[in-house]
C-alpha cells in the first residue's frame, strides 16, 4: 500500500461526520443560486474558488442587489476573520507538510480545522498527506453538494431550517472528544468562558472575533502555567 493511499484510507473516517452536513448544505446553496438565476457552473465555481460556507450564502445578496465592492470586502473579511486565528493555531502542526501546505491552508474550513486539531495519524502514516486528504475530502463534499443542488435547481425544494445544526453538533462532539482525551482542561475552560462573556457583551452577531481575541490573549498570558499543568 502506497503512503498516499494509506493516508487517504486513514483520513476518510475522520471526515464522515462532515460529509452529510457539507453535501446537504452545499446542495441548499446550489439550489438557492439556481433559483436566483445562476446556473450550476457559477455555483460550482463559487464553491471551488471562494469555498467559504456562510460567506457564500451572504454573497448571494451581492449578486441580486447593487454591488458595492468595498462593502462586500469588509463583510466577507468580518465573516471569515476567524480564519486568521485558525492559521495561527496551526502554525506548528503544519510544519513539515512541504508543498502540500498551501493546499491545506487553501482548503481550510471551520470543520476541517476542528478535525485537524483533534485527529492524529497513526504511526507510520505520512502526516502531511493525512492532513491534506482530510482537507481535500471536505472540499470535495462541499463541491459535490453544490453541484447536485445546482443541477436539481427548481425541480426540488426543501426546507433547510435547522439543517445547519448538524455542524453545531459536530463541533460539540469534537469538543467532548478533545475534553476526554486531555487530563487538564484549562484551555477549553478559557475558550468557553471567553465565548460566553463576549456573547453577553457583544451579542450573538458580533461575539466571535472578540472572543477569539480574548482567548488568544488569555492563552498567551497563561502559556507557562498551562504548559506546566499539561
Amino acid at each position: 500500500m502506497t503512503e498516499k493511499k494509506k493516508a487517504l484510507l486513514e483520513a476518510f473516517p475522520h471526515t464522515i461526520p462532515i460529509m452529510p452536513a457539507y453535501i446537504f448544505l452545499g446542495a441548499a446553496y446550489g439550489m438557492i443560486m439556481s433559483s436566483k438565476g445562476y446556473g450550476v457552473i457559477w455555483a460550482l465555481l463559487m464553491s471551488l474558488i471562494v469555498y467559504a460556507g456562510s460567506a457564500q450564502y451572504v454573497a448571494i445578496t451581492f449578486f441580486t442587489s447593487l454591488f458595492n465592492p468595498i462593502y462586500a470586502f469588509a463583510l466577507t473579511l468580518m465573516v471569515n476573520a476567524r480564519h486568521i486565528f485558525y492559521g495561527l493555531s496551526l502554525m506548528n502542526k503544519l510544519k513539515g507538510t512541504g508543498r502540500l501546505k498551501p493546499f491545506i491552508i487553501y482548503m481550510m474550513s471551520d470543520e476541517t480545522f476542528s478535525v485537524l486539531c483533534a485527529a492524529e495519524p497513526k504511526e507510520g502514516t505520512d502526516k502531511a498527506y493525512f492532513m491534506f486528504f482530510i482537507a481535500l475530502l471536505d472540499y470535495i463534499y462541499w463541491a459535490f453538494g453544490t453541484t447536485m443542488g445546482g443541477l436539481m435547481g427548481n425541480v426540488l425544494s426543501f426546507n433547510t431550517k435547522g439543517l445547519d445544526f448538524a455542524l453545531t453538533a459536530l463541533f460539540v462532539v469534537i469538543f467532548i472528544s478533545q475534553w476526554k482525551s486531555q487530563k487538564k482542561h484549562s484551555p477549553a475552560v478559557i475558550g468557553v468562558l471567553s465565548s460566553v462573556v463576549c456573547l453577553i457583551i457583544f451579542g450573538s452577531s458580533n461575539f466571535i472575533i472578540p472572543s477569539m481575541i480574548m482567548i488568544m490573549i488569555l492563552l498567551t498570558v497563561m502559556k507557562n502555567k498551562i504548559e506546566e499543568d499539561v
